[in-house]
């Protein structure tokens, strides 16, 4: 699972809402027998394969974080590849900007979730009611109104990129 943070209205939103550095994540896989073809799996509009290259160059200064569950050193491949089968699911979907609980669109860390809880029932960070996040601040209040209008659904289950980064059953393997 590979973070990081870059410049949008969103992102500032999401970083100050959960009190977090990083704002979007994503699934790492690498694709054909080249052990450079690394490519990320995210849920951005719609959802799609990215280049790894290509999506650290859109992070605020190449910075990113990929951990893994320590539980796992190497998954079995048959695990992996169904990871990946269920990942791919929802190549094409749209991008959900609204972060509903439901399985017509999709947001990041949602994906990651929901792949990780089908494929091998491990919960990846823990579920949140939209009303447990910081929607004080002007900036959040802003982006809430511009989605919602006034009907914000505090009571929809979320899953942060924070509430996945903080998840003490994932370890850091590489950084920069």
């Amino acid at each position: 699972i590979i973070f990081f943070f870059f410049f949008s209205a969103q992102s500032k939103a999401i970083q100050l809402a959960t009190g977090s550095k990083y704002s979007h994540c994503g699934l790492i896989f690498r694709k054909g027998s080249d052990k450079k073809n690394w490519y990320v799996l995210e849920a951005v509009q719609p959802v799609k394969w990215t280049p790894l290259t290509e999506w650290i160059a859109r992070g605020k200064d190449g910075h990113y974080i990929i951990k893994r569950f320590k539980t796992d050193p190497m998954l079995p491949e048959g695990v992996l590849l169904e990871l990946r089968k269920n990942a791919e699911k929802h190549l094409g979907k749209d991008y959900d900007l609204t972060f509903e609980w439901s399985d017509e669109k999709i947001y990041c860390s949602e994906l990651i979730w929901k792949v990780y809880d089908e494929t091998t029932g491990l919960s990846v960070g823990n579920l949140q009611k939209l009303k447990e996040f910081n929607l004080d601040n002007p900036i959040v209040k802003s982006k809430m109104t511009e989605r919602y209008g006034k009907n914000i659904p505090l009571n929809e289950t979320v899953i942060s990129p924070k509430a996945i980064f903080d998840d003490a059953d994932l370890i850091l393997i590489d950084k920069n």
